[in-house]
């Protein structure tokens, strides 16, 4: 883990303030040759920390401005203002910090997992705002519930669990007791020889990434976590049209989407969908990465469409 690295994390960040709710926001600049705006929306169980490594690799190519989501990465939640976290919101939300971040110009959208979704019912009730986006990328993104590679019944319970701790109660029970430090690392430590995020990595290592599970736990709003289940596992986004083409990087094996399936649910919102297959064996980096960890996840063909002109 290059620890240097993401002590410089801090030059980069900005408070971010949207309609009363405290979040952060993180901007690194473009190189002096490179005029190239682009908004990343990172994914579910997620935070800027842990993001850092794709703003630094991406921002070879341009200015990187990647935001906290209500909810998501320590911003407080839309429960504070009286508002659900569904979809809709979520979009409208990225939609307001594009016209506040972004006067005019050309804007380059990546969005990986659940933050391609958001990226794309954005784009599904803003025409003006499709209109301005030179290049959508998804990166292990969906956008059907068919998507996902989920066992029916294990489907359906955690459709339900979700369902059932999205509620005030229910999710402060799950908050105070359930998230408890000592549990979830119990809990890890005995399906880590199967656990996707564990299973290649020694002992040292494995506490590493407990750790920061731990903290990705704490610092997201419990209830959003829940609600936004919900809405990935009831998702239809295929009933609107985008007017644009979309790139969709993929990943062999996928513990999460078929993306074949993914693929053609995208052909029906877009214009023409094109697959780019990356060299990761994963949905994505389980700890804090470096550029170079994440390198994989952009192959040649992605990284010669963000140094086009």
């Amino acid at each position: 883990m290059a620890t240097q690295k993401h002590q410089n994390m801090a030059n980069y960040l900005e408070p971010l303030n949207i309609n009363g709710l405290q979040g952060r926001m993180l901007k690194v600049p473009a190189p002096k040759s490179k005029g190239r705006e682009i908004l990343f929306v990172y994914g579910h169980h997620a935070s800027l920390e842990r993001m850092f490594g794709f703003a630094e690799a991406l921002s070879k190519y341009g200015a990187i401005t990647m935001p906290d989501l209500p909810g998501f990465g320590g911003m407080e939640s839309f429960y504070k203002i009286g508002m659900k976290p569904t979809i809709d919101n979520l979009a409208d939300y990225l939609a307001a910090l594009i016209k506040l971040r972004y006067k005019r110009g050309l804007i380059t959208l990546i969005g990986i997992s659940f933050g391609f979704v958001v990226i794309t019912r954005m784009l599904q009730k803003y025409p003006d705002l499709a209109r301005r986006a030179d290049l959508v990328v998804s990166i292990v993104g969906f956008v059907h519930k068919d998507d996902f590679v989920f066992k029916r019944h294990n489907f359906y319970l955690i459709r339900c669990l979700s369902s059932v701790f999205s509620n005030l109660v229910p999710a402060w029970i799950f908050r105070n007791i359930v998230l408890r430090p000592m549990f979830i690392r119990a809990t890890y430590r005995l399906v880590a020889d199967k656990h996707v995020k564990f299973r290649d990595a020694n002992n040292v290592e494995r506490d590493k990434r407990i750790d920061f599970e731990i903290h990705l736990w704490h610092i997201n709003d419990v209830r959003t976590y829940m609600d936004t289940t919900v809405s990935m596992l009831t998702l239809d986004l295929c009933r609107d049209q985008v007017n644009l083409p979309v790139y969709q990087i993929t990943v062999t094996p996928d513990h999460f989407f078929n993306h074949s399936i993914v693929e053609q649910h995208l052909k029906v919102i877009y214009n023409e969908s094109t697959e780019i297959r990356s060299k990761m064996t994963g949905h994505s980096q389980t700890v804090i990465a470096t550029a170079k960890d994440v390198a994989p996840f952009f192959p040649p063909k992605f990284r010669r469409l963000l140094a086009a002109k």
